[in-house]
């Protein structure tokens, strides 16, 4: 009983998905000295692979014939979603600043609408959009320490084009799940992860091969199965949850909650402190949320459970 609650439970499982992945930004911070960016992508995908295959072999034998039909559109989402998003993300991490990354990551959800209009046909409702520039301006808020007109004096560096690319790619990955084919979420996950590997491996040997390696440092050793385990596993299986319960551009709007999560995380492992503009910040990309979860939600019935 509690676990069919749970697994229908598209904003819990939303929320949880937001709060592992903003693990993933300051574990990907944290160890950014010590593992090159495509090996952190490359390693964390193939062990959990590993962790997903040993809980999807039945299922992906019984859906292996769709599977195989269906090989192109999970190419793409696994190429958008696994090999592309996160390595960018890495990458632009060893070199952008805190500010101009928050500010770009929340751009995902504007980026899904845009996408959905051009792609599906989705007409976003007038409390969606209302929702996201209120949540737009709560992460402002934060990222520019309560002076959101200082987001003018910006300026890029060379991790801010690989930050955009991510967006870009993340709206097209969230809108093009509604396309996924109808197969157990297990079998989905798996076999994106399996063909997110295979893409990243001639990355991955080109990087090695440039003299790049990865020191075994027990802290980074931490993270890494952090990344791997909460961040990949989970919360994937939760996201890919919630885009079919509520349709993408409502579920992506939950990326808004990164910030804050990413705020109070911040709090309790690196001993920063909660300031005025991060209650603010917090309080306006709530009622973001508030006013875009208001729309009639869209319930896509995509895989079998």
């Amino acid at each position: 009983m509690f676990a069919s609650r749970f697994w229908n439970s598209a904003y819990l499982l939303l929320v949880l998905a937001a709060l592992f992945w903003s693990g993933n930004f300051i574990a990907g911070r944290a160890i950014g000295d010590s593992v090159p960016p495509v090996a952190l992508a490359f390693w964390r995908w193939v062990f959990s692979s590993l962790i997903l295959l040993a809980f999807a072999r039945r299922h992906l034998q019984s859906d292996w014939p769709t599977i195989r039909r269906q090989l192109p559109i999970l190419i793409a989402l696994a190429a958008l979603g696994i090999t592309g998003f996160n390595t960018l993300i890495y990458i632009g991490l060893r070199s952008t600043t805190a500010v101009n990354a928050l500010l770009m990551q929340s751009a995902i959800p504007m980026a899904t609408l845009i996408f959905s209009f051009f792609l599906l046909g989705e007409r976003s409702r007038f409390r969606q959009i209302a929702g996201v520039l209120v949540s737009l301006t709560g992460i402002a808020t934060i990222a520019t320490q309560g002076s959101p007109q200082d987001v003018l004096h910006l300026s890029l560096n060379p991790g801010d084009g690989a930050i955009i690319a991510a967006v870009a790619v993340w709206g097209l990955y969230t809108t093009l799940l509604s396309k996924r084919p109808s197969i157990h979420p297990l079998s989905f996950l798996a076999s994106t992860f399996v063909l997110g590997v295979i893409m990243l491996t001639p990355i991955y040997i080109w990087e090695y091969m440039s003299g790049a390696r990865i020191q075994l440092e027990p802290r980074a050793m931490l993270f890494m199965g952090y990344i791997i385990i909460f961040p990949s596993v989970i919360a994937y299986f939760f996201y890919n949850r919630g885009v079919e319960l509520v349709g993408g551009g409502k579920a992506s709007l939950f990326i808004h909650l990164m910030p804050v999560f990413g705020t109070l995380l911040a709090v309790l492992f690196l001993g920063e402190s909660v300031r005025p503009f991060h209650l603010g910040g917090i309080t306006l990309i709530g009622t973001g949320l508030w006013l875009a979860a208001r729309a009639t939600p869209k319930a896509v019935t995509l895989i079998r459970s």
